[in-house]
This record gives C-alpha cells, structure tokens and sequence, in this order.
C-alpha cells in the first residue's frame, strides 16, 4: 500500500506563521506535524509515499527530501494552485498506482493512529459477506471522530450498512481515508475538486464504509489552539 499526505492547503487561519512556513512544517511537541505521519506510516510498513503541495512547497521538499532519513520513500505532486482534496489526489494518481492507497490530511495531528489497520481494509467489507452485493462498502473506507466543538453536527452517520448521509448519531471525518484510485476517475488532472461532494456520491452509492477512531486526534486550525497543544504539560515545565 501507497499513502499520499495532503499538504497543499495555505493555512489561512493560521496566519501569519503560515506566511514563511507551510502549515504541516509546523512543529507540534517538537516535530512538524507532516513527520509525526510519516514516521507513523513507516513504522506499519507503508513506506512509499506521495505528498502534494502549493504554497511555498519548495519548503517542504528542502525539509523533508528524498525521505530517505526516516525510512521511506517521498514523491511529490506539485500544483501550481491548490487543486482541493480530491483534485490533489485525482493529479497524484498517476503517483499512486492501481491499488488502494490511505490519504492524510498533512495538517492534523494524530500521534498513536496505527496505520496498519489501513492495510486491508478494503479487501472484505460486505457484512454478509457477498462479494456481489450492491451495498459493498469497496470504494472508500472512512476514519471518524467524536465531533469537536468546532464541528458540533459532524459529517456522516454510521449504520452496519456503511456510512450514510441521514441519520444520527453523526460523527466527523477525521481526514484520514483508504480509497480505490477509481474514485477520483471522473475528475481531470488540474481540475479543482472538493472531497466532500465524491464522498456523499458514493455513501448514496452504499460504497463507503467507515469507522470510529478513539485515539487522540486534533485538527489544528490556528496559532492558539498550536501554542496549546505545545503547552507544557505541568505549569513548572519550561518550553
């Protein structure tokens, strides 16, 4: 299995450190939030791994190289302006190859997530095991969270069937995902594309399954919620 790290978004909101550093080159508890993913990824044994970028992008490639000196393998999908989630991945697919792949949001901050849970998680996912079905949850396959305060309604609701656009409880998506490559099929190399519409496409489609992750997760919007979570954790600490 492949992996792609989304890291072409500008960070507007956390502004101005994003004005000289792109957003996942950010350091949280002393690492850049785009290492903290890779280091994760190599250690569940992905090790070839695409990572698409805009704004100040050159940035990233200087910092972080060949990948050689954490193990893995780093490409890199250059747009000239940032194309969106599913844009990005639609431009990198020539990158990714023909099998599944796990897509990250470079940005978000996800310490202990287990990569190895991705490896197979497309292969058998009927509940009743027809491999046949037409509900066969085998396009994409969804990492959710408990929603944060910011998000209080969520994204999807979760059923036995897969994920569904109606219902409660909902739950938000953690921007981390397992697809098949022919998800993106429809959409053009440099198109602008969003994420979320494919998504709710194929959750109509009863093709998109999902489940709840537990472990610490934070999407990192700006610089406070950044200097909270590099906080010490005791007041005495020094930083």
């Amino acid at each position: 299995m492949k992996a792609m790290l989304l890291a072409a978004g500008r960070g507007e909101r956390m502004r101005p450190l994003t004005d000289t550093c792109p957003k996942p080159l950010l350091k949280v508890r002393g690492r850049p939030l785009i290492v903290w993913h890779i280091l994760n990824l190599v250690k569940a044994g992905i090790t070839d791994i695409v990572i698409n970028h805009a704004h100040l992008g050159h940035m990233l490639e200087d910092a972080l190289g060949d990948g050689s000196q954490y193990g893995a393998r780093l490409l890199y999908s250059a747009e000239q302006q940032a194309l969106e989630t599913a844009g990005g991945i639609a431009q990198a697919l020539p990158l990714l190859g023909d099998a599944p792949f796990v897509a990250v949001s470079a940005d978000i901050y996800i310490p202990h997530f287990d990569f190895k849970e991705c490896l197979n998680t497309l292969e058998d996912n009927d509940p009743w095991g027809n491999p046949h079905a037409p509900d066969q949850r085998d396009i994409a396959w969804l990492y959710m969270v408990k929603n944060p305060s910011f998000h209080p309604t969520g994204d999807f609701a979760m059923t036995l069937m897969g994920l569904s656009n109606e219902g409660t409880p909902r739950h938000t998506f953690a921007n981390i995902g397992v697809y098949r490559p022919e998800m993106f099929a429809s959409i053009r190399p440099g198109d602008h594309a969003k994420l979320g519409p494919l998504l709710r496409e194929f959750i109509d489609a009863g093709r998109v399954g999902g489940e709840l992750y537990r472990g610490e997760w934070h999407n990192l919007g700006t610089p406070e919620q950044l200097s909270a979570l590099n906080a010490p954790l005791f007041p005495h600490q020094q930083s």
